[in-house]
């Protein structure tokens, strides 16, 4: 009776082991899957899993014609809060992915070069772009664009490699080429239309917003 009560003992100390290995080892891979690095497969550009505190939503590219300009990452912490509950086939996380950005809830983009562009030809087509979508004083556009230029423009070109980080809060819009800050454009409306770039029906990358949208939403 000892015999088999300690066998008994034993057994359930392992099962108990093992079911709190088991659920451990799902922790960490759920930490894992959350905060893993992302590669945009279009080009092999590869992103880190967090920059300023914020974990990496999603990846894409930015194409002209057949082109591959750039490889784009999006970086908040509040989108996953904002589509976990919702279908990834919905509008509604369309909707909810736009919902808040880069005011409510501080958004980065991260920009990596993987074909080579002129200081004023980069500089406009990001200032084309954010145009059309600001509600304020196109003064605003034009010291975003200024921003811009003025960082490219001191290494000759947006050579690939070269990266813009857009720091967008309610503050308004910081810039930074190669990690190095060129300013601030302070108005929260411009960072909402910056952002409006990448999550809105017109955006310049549909691979960016499909794949936030696949990793956060229900299927």
């Amino acid at each position: 009776k000892k015999e088999s009560s300690l066998l008994k003992s034993s057994t359930v100390f392992t099962m108990n082991s093992s079911s709190s290995f088991l659920k451990l080892c799902a922790l960490v891979l759920a930490a894992a899957g959350t905060v893993a690095a992302m590669t945009d497969k279009a080009t092999g550009i590869s992103f880190p899993s967090k920059l300023m505190g914020m974990p990496i939503c999603g990846v894409g590219c930015r194409k002209k014609g057949p082109i591959k300009v750039y490889s784009v990452g999006m970086y908040a912490s509040g989108l996953q809060d904002r589509l976990s509950a919702l279908s990834a086939s919905g509008a509604a996380a369309l909707a909810a992915l736009r919902k808040g950005a880069g005011v409510e809830d501080p958004t980065t983009f991260l920009l990596e070069m993987n074909f080579k562009v002129g200081a004023e030809k980069m500089a406009s087509a990001i200032a084309e772009g954010v145009a059309p979508r600001h509600k304020g004083a196109a003064s605003e556009v034009d010291e975003l664009k200024d921003l811009i230029f003025n960082g490219v423009a001191k290494k000759g070109a947006a050579t690939k490699g070269t990266t813009f980080q857009f720091d967008c809060t309610s503050s308004g819009v910081d810039v930074s080429v190669d990690g190095k800050k060129q300013g601030n454009v302070s108005s929260a409306g411009l960072s909402s239309a910056f952002c409006d770039i990448y999550l809105d029906d017109k955006t310049v990358s549909p691979p960016l917003r499909k794949s936030c949208i696949e990793k956060f939403c229900l299927p």
